[in-house]
């Protein structure tokens, strides 16, 4: 059976609908930049998501080819996630998604190195004849943060995040955003096939001790 991460590490990615503590290690990442409105039709974020899926598929079918990684095992593409950020905010304002600068990101196993990562946008910029120049490889260590399932729709998380900042003062932690350190979204649904109202996101937040 395949590596499922979603059900392998729970405590990432299948928190309670009620704000938690957590400690994330450093993780690897396919990766692709960008700035705007993330509903824009044919706008710059849903060109990223196929880049990212053009690569993640290469590397996991890697195995019927002749490309071996080492320490391969199968398994399942982790969930669609996003780091966000505005400049000059705190946060995230929802009434200026136009606004928005985004890193969006699918985890890679840890058997994956640079190499293994290059061989793959190659391949995917080969067979797909598209260009993958803007996807990188991405290392990010998250560390403490504070986090949340937020079910419902997007423009409703501001009620979850105003409960987890909240939790985490009641804690004895404060928010720690900065240009490092961002707010994160792992989407664990399919906003093209699922209700606004049943919609499930990890959302999570960077903190330090007060």
């Amino acid at each position: 059976m395949a590596f499922d991460y979603k059900k392998e590490y729970k405590e990432f990615y299948m928190p309670k609908n009620t704000p938690s503590i957590v400690s994330v290690p450093a993780m690897i990442y396919i990766a692709v930049r960008g700035k705007g409105d993330p509903n824009q039709e044919d706008g710059e974020y849903k060109q990223a998501i196929g880049l990212l899926y053009g690569v993640a598929f290469t590397v996991k079918m890697s195995k019927m080819g002749d490309h071996r990684i080492d320490g391969y095992f199968d398994y399942v593409v982790p969930p669609l996630e996003g780091f966000w950020w505005q400049d000059g905010v705190v946060g995230v304002d929802y009434a200026h998604k136009e606004q928005f600068h985004w890193i969006s990101v699918i985890r890679l196993p840890d058997f994956v190195t640079k190499a293994d990562f290059d061989w793959a946008v190659e391949e995917a910029s080969r067979k797909k004849k598209t260009d993958f120049s803007k996807v990188e490889f991405f290392r990010y260590d998250e560390g403490l943060s504070v986090q949340c399932m937020h079910i419902g729709a997007y423009d409703d998380e501001p009620a979850t995040v105003k409960r987890m900042h909240t939790f985490m003062e009641e804690q004895g932690y404060i928010l720690d955003i900065t240009g490092q350190r961002m707010h994160h979204e792992i989407y664990l649904s399919d906003a093209r096939k699922v209700a606004p109202e049943k919609l499930k996101t990890v959302i999570r937040h960077p903190i330090r001790k007060a």
